[in-house]
């Protein structure tokens, strides 16, 4: 596997493709990457410093954690104030700020906290906590909704009935969607996740190089994926050529994961969302299917998100649309660091800022 994985970090290979690419002398190029793995992946191997001033790689909405609004964060912190009830949820969220807290400070003030690594140990605290209800910060997109899915199936099956989910997950399609119809941007072509592309499968993503006129590539994550990645879509564009190439064929398949696929959508059915920065997107969430109702958290204790503004000052939103960079906000490293998130993409450990700050630009 090490020499698999070296095979795609060969520096000399990396030399080259990066000396072909700085040789493009046509007009400038923009490139977004929706997936904050990406985004961190080409911080850290400083990409963006091996390419020419005309082709500028723009970071999307590509990190889960960083797309769920405020109001929802809110939301979690108000069911943690119930003392019957233990807040579950990924290690991200635990630091996301709410409008005057966050789960990490609710915890240390007493409040019944706790990270798990798979929604299925939630369900496993709910079992042996009969006397607690447990809700788990159902939060991702395609690529962990389906072990969501399988951990309601497990509460069925077991018939624990003091489990629940607080959902926020998104799904890709609709966002790059939107995306690509932004004039003010004026994307040429877009880096997919392939995480994402593993489960869902390469359709989609040509529809939008079909429906939207926006090439685009389906990438992994190491620096020559990138890189080949980065290569294929400036010829393609340069050439006219908008198509979408599966870079990334040795994890994904045209019709990608087909039961992990089954299992989410038996479960959970599209659904108007809320995306940090971006607003309201048609059919770009999940919710879960009314048979699974009994499931959901936000009814089971009268959940209503409510409008919550983002923190002054915090850019957060308009860096996850690609409108602004991390540098551009005033808060960035001057009151807003890792240590000391103002903004969810600070938090992240795929939030641009967390990026930017961790290796540069």
């Amino acid at each position: 596997m090490a020499d698999y994985i070296d095979e795609f970090r060969d520096k000399e290979v990396i030399k080259k493709i990066a000396e072909g690419i700085s040789e493009y002398k046509g007009p400038d190029i923009k490139i977004m990457e929706v997936c904050g793995t990406h985004t961190m992946a080409i911080s850290r191997y400083g990409l963006r410093t091996l390419l020419p001033d005309s082709i500028e790689l723009l970071s999307g909405p590509g990190c889960p954690v960083c797309v769920t609004p405020t109001s929802y964060i809110d939301s979690a912190l108000e069911l943690a104030d119930n003392k019957d009830i233990i807040i579950t949820t990924f290690g991200d969220m635990m630091r996301i700020p709410g409008n005057d807290s966050t789960l990490l400070y609710k915890r240390a003030q007493g409040c019944n906290v706790q990270m798990v690594y798979s929604p299925l140990n939630a369900v496993d605290l709910a079992r042996d906590n009969p006397d607690k209800e447990v809700v788990f910060l159902s939060v991702g997109f395609e690529t962990t909704t389906p072990v969501i899915a399988l951990s309601i199936y497990k509460a069925e099956r077991e018939k624990i009935k003091n489990f629940s989910v607080l959902t926020a997950n998104k799904t890709m399609p609709e966002a790059v969607k939107t995306l690509a119809g932004d004039g003010e941007l004026a994307i040429d072509g877009f880096i997919y996740p392939g995480h994402v592309a593993a489960i869902i499968g390469t359709d989609f993503f040509s529809q939008v190089a079909y429906n939207m006129k926006k090439a685009g590539v389906v990438a992994g994550f190491e620096p020559l994926d990138i890189l080949y990645s980065i290569n294929v879509l400036v010829k393609n564009i340069t050439e006219g050529n908008i198509i979408l190439e599966n870079m990334y064929s040795r994890i994904v398949t045209k019709e990608g994961n087909t039961k992990a696929q089954n299992k989410m959508y038996e479960v959970f059915e599209a659904a108007d969302a809320v995306w940090r920065g971006i607003g309201m997107i048609q059919n770009s969430g999940l919710a879960l299917r009314p048979e699974y109702e009994r499931f959901d958290a936000s009814k089971r204790f009268g959940i209503k998100l409510k409008n919550s503004p983002e923190p002054k000052g915090c850019l957060c939103g308009e860096v996850l649309r690609g409108k602004k960079k991390p540098p551009d906000c005033k808060l960035f490293k001057n009151g807003c660091t890792p240590e000391n998130p103002v903004g969810a993409c600070m938090v992240s450990s795929e939030g641009t800022c967390a990026a930017y700050y961790k290796y540069g630009g």
